[in-house]
């Protein structure tokens, strides 16, 4: 009686799961079996060959990967790139891998001269007689021997537009944000037209600084690293004594707002591609000259500027008095800043290098692990670090592969994207390429843009889906931290206890914005997607980043002897990014667990409401609906959450290995129902309803990011009513796709 009973419930259960097909009736069993079928393909996964991978990752092979892949500058679309590209499939095919391919594109980049001193890119302050009084340094200087090397790009800002700019005035923007423009000129009555600007890094992304310079109508924009934003305040003690940025360090970068090659928006930019011309006004590049500087030579500038001393949130590290700035004043009299700016945009080719193991049962299932290569000079930390764990993983897999070990079950792919740095760029035009193939077959995609940037906890990035197989992993990775008490014995247990979600009841897990290889995987596959990495503990460290990001300094010196002696941060990285990959490869069910979504979604909700809820309300929009349709949402997750799998492969799935498909296509569904072909509004590049990037600051998650690029400044607006016509069409657009969201995991045949 007792084991009837045990009996019907198994059968409910697996009834409420996945339906018909798991209940297996003898006559369907009778139809749809399979004797001959080979009981490995209906096998779960053996955890014993994770710990397999896991204890092959070696520290040492990391430290000589990066040493290599850092020795020399290698930004992207120069000889150096190429080099590095053709050396990782050849190093692929060495250690097991099934295919290698380099996938070459002929993208818009951007170098500043650096033949000419006459012509590079400098800043100069001229007094009321127009001799030049002061200029800046053409170069970093040389602070350690390793950095002696050839090809070292001087400080530039990608494609800012090249200008001969000259200016009475000077004015201090703060971080150049729309609030920092906004507060000048209604509390200040500080107008920027016409004017150069100074503002510091930090807060946002370096490109959006510059567009909204130019939307307030400035001529020019330099940018600094100011030590409150890159040091501890103790400028004696920086690089090569210790990570902190010194002086004359300069961040590099993209000032491009858009992903991918500039010329070929939405498409790949192959032979056959039609491109814009560059000076099409569609095209996100700035139209004002823009120069990133070391905070030396803001200390400097900072001396010949006048106006009110600014507030104290606006005050930085320097030893200075920071002022709004104004007519310049040089030994008292008038003076003048100059920007010479020669950077110039050039189509050159770049390259992804691919690695692919083939999958033993589900060949046509991706895993991809993606890392990018280039770099803007020697890029030991960005991106090396993560390419140099890549390696090592390939390295663990293949040989598995090749000595007949194992396979996974899922097919494994290895990418190193080209000209990241410049705007996603090699990443974005491989998936424009193969968007079709990738939608209908990828299972996620696992980014490691910087393997170690801090030496304290891991941190991550992650859409909901994801978040489970990334706490599975780090539970089963050692604490790298030989100084750490003995209770904190994995990386999980570290992570916990450096950054806990808002009840502490697990680690932090954030959302995505724009600033790695993820972004277009997100916004235009609908993939789940996830970044991670060793950090340094932001509660004590208030930076805007590691101190040496983009600068010639940041060097394999720094990572050997100060961030990660001994390599064992890299080594968990490498482990944690390893054993996701494999457990998603290998589970006879993918680990996604679809109530993560349903709790994330819920939170999404709930912020939006207590943000712009009432004044949804009071103009219209009745919000109670996305409420209703999140609930709908969470019922439906609740009746496909996989806690009966294993019922589900004892009973069902033998006879039915399909059932086992049927699941697995529901889950991987589940992300790519949240895209809108259409795109958000006004970003068609940008489709998931959820995740995209904040309009204001690229390196930001936004969610709902249609309806808050709708709202931001609404209220000031001069087409206000026309604004909030397109926040409730895009309304309307979100709640259709959160109740398409739920017939995805509804039973196959009840999706209406």
């Amino acid at each position: 009686m007792l084991y009837a009973l045990v009996i019907f419930v198994i059968a409910f259960v697996i009834g409420i799961l996945i339906g018909r097909y798991a209940t297996c009736p003898q006559q369907e069993e009778k139809q749809t079996s399979l004797p001959a079928m080979n009981d490995a393909i209906i096998k779960e996964a053996d955890s014993e060959i994770g710990d397999d991978i896991i204890n092959q990752i070696s520290s040492e092979n990391i430290r000589l990967y990066l040493r290599d892949l850092s020795e020399l500058p290698h930004l992207a679309g120069t000889p150096a790139d190429y080099t590095q590209a053709k050396e990782l499939v050849d190093f692929w095919s060495s250690v097991g891998l099934d295919e290698t391919f380099l996938t070459p594109y002929d993208v818009l980049l951007s170098y500043p001269n650096n033949d000419d001193e006459s012509q590079m890119n400098r800043l100069f302050v001229y007094d009321d007689n127009g001799q030049t009084v002061w200029q800046s340094d053409l170069r970093e200087p040389i602070l350690h021997p390793s950095e002696n090397k050839s090809d070292v790009v001087p400080p530039f800002n990608a494609y800012s537009a090249p200008g001969d700019i000259r200016s009475a005035e000077l004015i201090y923007v703060n971080y150049a944000r729309a609030e920092d423009f906004y507060w000048l000129m209604h509390n200040k009555s500080i107008d920027v037209t016409g004017k150069i600007v100074l503002a510091r890094y930090g807060k946002i992304f370096r490109g959006d600084k510059v567009a909204q310079a130019e939307r307030y109508g400035a001529r020019g924009i330099i940018i600094y690293s100011d030590p409150a934003d890159y040091d501890d305040s103790d400028t004696s003690h920086v690089y090569p004594d210790d990570w902190w940025l010194p002086d004359s360090g300069v961040q590099r970068g993209t000032v491009f707002l858009g992903k991918g090659d500039p010329l070929t928006p939405g498409y790949p930019a192959i032979e056959t591609a039609f491109r814009l011309n560059q000076s099409d006004p569609s095209i996100e590049t700035p139209n004002i000259p823009v120069h990133p500087i070391g905070y030396g030579i803001a200390w400097n500038l900072f001396g010949y500027m006048t106006g009110d001393e600014v507030p104290s949130e606006w005050r930085g590290g320097l030893n200075r008095t920071y002022r709004f700035g104004g007519n310049l004043s040089v030994s008292g009299q008038s003076g003048t800043i100059r920007m010479r700016i020669s950077t110039s945009n050039a189509v050159r080719r770049t390259y992804n290098a691919i690695g692919i193991i083939r999958g033993a049962y589900e060949p046509d299932r991706y895993i991809i692990l993606g890392n990018h290569r280039d770099a803007w000079v020697f890029g030991a930390i960005d991106p090396s670090s993560g390419t140099a764990v890549m390696k090592e993983i390939s390295r663990v897999m293949g040989n598995m592969v090749k000595s007949g070990k194992w396979r996974p079950r899922r097919s494994i792919i290895f990418c190193s994207w080209g000209s990241e740095e410049y705007g996603l760029i090699g990443s974005t035009e491989w998936i424009e390429q193969y968007i079709k193939s990738l939608a209908a077959r990828s299972v996620g995609y696992l980014n490691v843009d910087i393997s170690v940037q801090g030496n304290f906890s891991l941190r991550a990035l992650a859409t909901p889906l994801l978040y489970e197989a990334i706490y599975s992993a780090t539970r089963r990775v050692p604490n790298p931290d030989p100084l750490e008490s003995s209770n904190v014995k994995t990386v999980y247990d570290k992570w916990l206890s450096s950054f806990p979600n808002a009840d502490s009841s697990k680690p932090r897990i954030s959302s995505m914005g724009s600033g790695s290889d993820y972004a277009s995987f997100i916004q235009q596959v609908g993939l789940p997607c996830l970044d991670v990495r060793y950090t340094y503990d932001n509660n004590k460290y208030k930076v805007s980043s590691y101190p040496l990001y983009h600068s010639k300094y940041e060097t394999f010196y720094a990572v050997d002897n100060i961030i990660d002696r001994g390599f064992r941060f890299h080594t968990a990285v490498g482990q944690t990014w390893a054993e996701i990959a494999r457990n998603l490869a290998d589970s006879l069910i993918i680990p996604f667990n679809v109530m993560d979504y349903a709790i994330a979604l819920e939170s999404l909700v709930d912020q939006l409401f207590a943000d712009y809820g009432p004044k949804m309300e009071s103009n219209g929009i009745r919000f109670g609906k996305c409420t209703e349709k999140l609930n709908q949402f969470k019922v439906y997750c609740q009746s496909a959450t996989p806690v009966a799998h294993g019922v589900v492969i004892r009973i069902a799935c033998k006879q039915l290995p399909y059932a086992i498909r049927e699941i697995n296509d529901k889950l991987m569904n589940l992300e790519r129902a949240f895209i809108d072909p259409s795109g958000l509004p006004g970003r068609p590049l940008a489709r998931h309803v959820l995740f995209a990037e904040s309009s204001v600051n690229t390196y930001a998650g936004s969610s709902f990011p249609g309806l808050v690029d709708g709202m931001f400044e609404i209220d000031e607006a001069p087409d206000k009513v026309q604004r909030w016509e397109k926040v409730k069409q895009h309304y309307s657009v979100i709640l259709f796709t959160i109740q398409s969201a739920s017939s995805t995991v509804k039973d196959s045949t009840r999706f209406m």
